[in-house]
């Protein structure tokens, strides 16, 4: 959570996506279980932070397709700026986006290197995790200690 450490923003929610559209597949595990993952891992960081850090599941209970511009359009408030946290990798792909233009006058964007990447985003120290391999299974090791226990036991990739 460097983004909290280095006072670059104050708070973050984070918002497991509900029916994402530009996937090439459903996703593999259920919103329930992604949410409550979501929480796991915010369990597991450090005093201080997270306390900044909250989970939502506006699109997780949201019926029909996940759209970002709805959830920002939800999130908005007077005149309260929001940033929307993305990897370069999704970001390379905003165009596509349900209503981008919209979006980007709505939010300003917060592009982080992944791990590989040129630098043309923020370098945050970004984990080197690959939610494909995730679902792969061949990969998450390198998430909160609380996850991989959720993952493990409820063999939520295995096999699939």
């Amino acid at each position: 959570m460097e983004l909290i450490s280095r006072k670059i923003l104050d708070e973050i929610i984070l918002v497991p996506a509900g029916d994402p559209q530009l996937r090439d597949s459903a996703p593999k595990v259920d919103g329930a279980s992604r949410l409550e993952m979501c929480k796991l891992a915010v369990s597991d960081l450090p005093a201080g932070i997270k306390d900044k850090v909250s989970v939502s599941d506006i699109e997780v209970t949201r019926s029909g397709p996940s759209f970002a511009i709805d959830t920002v359009e939800a999130f908005q408030k007077n005149d309260q700026e929001l940033f929307w946290i993305i990897g370069s990798d999704a970001y390379a792909k905003i165009d596509k986006w349900h209503r981008a233009d919209e979006l980007k006058e709505k939010v300003s964007f917060i592009v982080i290197d992944r791990p590989g990447d040129d630098g043309s985003g923020l370098d945050i120290g970004a984990l080197d995790i690959s939610a494909t391999e995730i679902r792969k299974g061949q990969e998450f090791g390198n998430t909160s200690p609380s996850v991989r226990s959720f993952i493990t036991e409820r063999k939520l990739y295995a096999g699939k």
